[in-house]
């Protein structure tokens, strides 16, 4: 098979990702399980024909000389995208091709919960939308931004490394910044977007002390900033971001923090029984009580605020398994492996069956 008749089965499978790899034959994953796209087992020259194929010559020739290269690109007949990157492993060529599909799906179309519009129509401050790699960030972000597209009239940056969704014209001027194509750096994207008018900003990762500071930055000076972090709940979040500081910045930066949060979204996407995935989450929200938190640096007492806050729109990650549970879509073993306090999962199972 040729990289094109590969990217149409990964797109008509409703796969979310393609691996290519030296040796094995081309490999997709179907709701988080890795299956054959064909038999044939690949060797080089077929490796090297599809960075032919897929990469320019600019790109050939900085992977040639840093041996790895992210970048993304659009399958034509359809308009979806493919984020890829081509590494070395052995010597020898490899590729991991994640999917994102033309289509922008809703907050209604993911199942996220009702008290992420709320975060559409805020006017300024930083929400955080976390998880491990591969579970929907990206996808929860986008319908995020293309709400705000379709209802308001805002000026929106996205920095992004590569560019995932391509967001319609809408009601809002949306420009979509690359770094490597369309910028030298994330930190210098970051600096120059205080002086290109925005309104909201999203920042598509926040990888390091740099980042994490311009972010801060941004989001104090009156934007509505969205960003993700590779975390597992808020509690662990507001540590990560803290910790990248000095020592002796922390205590400021617990008050900036406290100051600009607005919301975090912890996700995971989990195979269902019957085929396909769905998102459980741990919502929190930056009360009065949250912000007095993480001034104080009792960031251990989150988890505690986000079972008990429920009125408020919090939702903890076992009252979300324990949903799917009861809709049937994963069961309650599934849904006490997902979580980091199974405990909790079987004492709110148990508090509705019984």
């Amino acid at each position: 098979m040729d990289i094109q008749e590969l990217l149409k089965l990964t797109i008509s499978r409703k796969a979310s990702d393609l691996h290519l790899v030296f040796g094995y034959p081309p490999l997709i994953r179907v709701d988080g399980n890795l299956v054959n796209a064909s038999n044939n087992v690949l060797d080089e020259n077929t490796l090297k024909g599809f960075v032919d194929t897929l990469l320019s010559p600019a790109q050939k020739e900085f992977l040639d000389v840093n041996k790895e290269i992210d970048f993304s690109y659009e399958y034509k007949e359809s308009q979806d995208r493919f984020r890829i990157n081509v590494f070395h492993q052995k010597g020898h060529l490899s590729f991991a091709l994640r999917l994102i599909p033309s289509k922008i799906r809703s907050i209604e179309e993911l199942m996220l919960p009702e008290v992420m519009h709320r975060f559409t129509k805020l006017p300024q401050g930083l929400v955080l939308v976390t998880g491990p790699t591969g579970h929907g960030k990206s996808t929860t972000l986008a319908a995020l931004i293309q709400e705000i597209n379709s209802i308001d009239s805002k000026h929106i940056i996205t920095i992004e490394d590569p560019i995932e969704y391509v967001y319609p014209h809408g009601k809002s001027l949306i420009e979509q910044r690359e770094v490597g194509e369309d910028t030298h750096s994330w930190d210098i994207a970051l600096r120059s977007a205080l002086r290109e008018d925005p309104e909201v900003v999203l920042v598509g990762e926040m990888r390091d002390f740099e980042t994490i500071a311009s972010t801060i930055t941004i989001a104090e000076t009156g934007h509505l900033v969205f960003a993700t972090l590779h975390t597992n709940s808020a509690a662990q979040t507001v540590d990560r971001i803290i910790d990248v500081f000095p020592d002796i910045q922390q205590a400021q930066i617990r008050m900036q923090l406290a100051d600009i949060l607005e919301g975090i979204v912890s996700q995971r996407l989990l195979p269902v029984i019957g085929g396909g995935r769905r998102l459980a989450y741990e919502v929190l929200l930056a009360s009065g009580a949250v912000k007095n938190m993480i001034r104080e640096g009792k960031t251990y007492q989150l988890d505690n605020v986000i079972q008990t806050s429920g009125d408020l729109g919090m939702i903890s990650l076992e009252k979300s398994l324990v949903s799917l549970v009861r809709e049937g879509k994963i069961t309650i073993e599934d849904a006490q492996g997902y979580s980091s306090h199974p405990d909790e999962v079987l004492r709110l199972f148990r508090g509705r069956t019984e």
